[in-house]
């Protein structure tokens, strides 16, 4: 896959720093009740510090990424990092609600700096139809970590206590600092268009058009998915101990679906976008009628992992190739839109879940995926810019990858 030798070391690298990420994400969905009881609140509340997280990657990483434009990519990473490593230092030791929602948005803006860096440090690594593979590696790190970061969180806060989960995020974070520094390669330049030109093209209406419909899958699905857990123990009959198996089965099934979706959206990544959206909704829809069998709601759980995760890839590529120039602010805006629609979906979910009951936010989420099935069909025809530039580490501006 690679052009140079330490490529896939460094792809490797990346895609461990992803998987810090998003083990510190997602965990905090298979532990919200002992959170709550820790804290003395309601799990409702404690569902907070999971919008916190996507707040922070809304609205932090964008804003992150701006203030660090000019600073070359293998320093934004390990900065991204250490900071990120600090502030879950302060998760550990906090007893209140508030500040650990404070100490959850900013590991969260961190998350969209990594992110946005890593996915075009990745593609700039590689032959330009090798892209989306590239991103996937990236994006894997997040899937693995449903697959064994949030299981094995899960399983240690049940044994230990929540916070020893966040320790050991802690510890992997430092680790996955160290090595960027060790075996990412430095690039020379950070950007070399002028920060006018960038902003632009990010914000081009066919880039914000795509963001529009990722923020709707996305914010569909966690409506539903950050209260899987009293979905499972009330409707499917799951007890507490077997709520890791579910989530291991969500886990494997995303971390498929992420370096599948990466080699289809190498081929089409308008048609895979589609095509995982249209899955999605049959997933949904099959969890709200039948999911009161377990074995219907294991199954179920496994090809929501499977779509879900399989678009990531084709939503990345495509937003790094409509933005052209913008494509460093616009790998951040992807992440800040994604994590604006998780957000929002976990709020209207938690409020869903209190008024009308555990399976309202079943209901909401079929609603709004079904309801994103026509704009993501017309985004297929977004047009790319005739010289999108996507430079590797170190490249002069205004040039292609061979």
């Amino acid at each position: 896959m690679s052009r140079q030798p330490d490529a896939r070391a460094a792809l490797v690298v990346l895609a461990v720093g992803a998987f810090v990420f998003g083990t510190a994400e997602f965990v905090i969905v298979g532990v919200l009740d002992l959170v709550a009881r820790d804290l003395g609140t309601s799990i409702n509340s404690a569902g907070y510090m999971v919008m916190a997280y996507a707040l922070g990657i809304a609205i932090g990483g964008p804003v992150a990424t701006t203030l660090t434009t000019r600073l070359e990519r293998r320093s934004v990473l390990a900065l991204s990092l250490a900071v990120f490593v600090t502030f879950n230092l302060i998760v550990i030791v906090s007893h209140e609600l508030g500040l650990l929602l404070v100490a959850r948005f900013v590991p969260g803006a961190m998350h969209g700096l990594f992110v946005g860096a890593a996915s075009v440090v990745a593609a700039g690594l590689v032959r330009p139809e090798q892209r989306g593979q590239a991103m996937a590696m990236v994006f894997g790190g997040v899937a693995v970590a449903t697959v064994l970061g949030v299981p094995l969180g899960t399983w240690v806060a049940q044994a230990t206590g929540w916070r020893t989960a966040f320790a050991a995020i802690v510890a992997l974070g430092a680790a996955a600092c160290v090595a960027t520094l060790c075996f990412v390669p430095r690039s020379n330049v950070r950007l070399a268009d002028p920060f006018g030109v960038q902003v632009r093209a990010a914000f081009a209406p066919r880039v914000l058009a795509l963001l529009g419909v990722a923020a709707l899958l996305m914010g569909g699905q966690f409506s539903a998915f950050t209260f899987i857990a009293p979905y499972l123990k009330q409707v499917s009959g799951a007890a507490d101990a077997t709520i890791s198996v579910y989530l291991l089965a969500y886990g494997v099934a995303s971390a498929v679906g992420m370096f599948a979706g990466g080699r289809l959206a190498d081929r089409d990544a308008g048609l895979t976008l589609v095509a995982a959206n249209v899955v999605l909704v049959a997933v949904l829809g099959l969890f709200y009628l039948f999911g009161s069998s377990p074995m219907v709601a294991l199954i179920a759980l496994a090809a929501w992992g499977l779509a879900g995760f399989g678009m990531v890839p084709a939503i990345q590529l495509r937003v790094v190739a409509l933005a052209g120039p913008g494509a460093d602010l616009a790998a951040a805006l992807s992440a800040s839109a994604v994590n604006a629609g998780i957000a929002a979906g976990s709020l209207a979910g938690g409020v869903a879940l209190a008024r009308l009951g555990v399976e309202a936010p079943m209901q909401m989420a079929l609603l709004l995926c079904a309801l994103a099935l026509p704009a993501t069909w017309s985004t297929r025809r977004l047009a790319v810019p005739k010289d999108p530039v996507l430079r590797s580490p170190g490249q002069p501006a205004h040039t292609r990858p061979p």
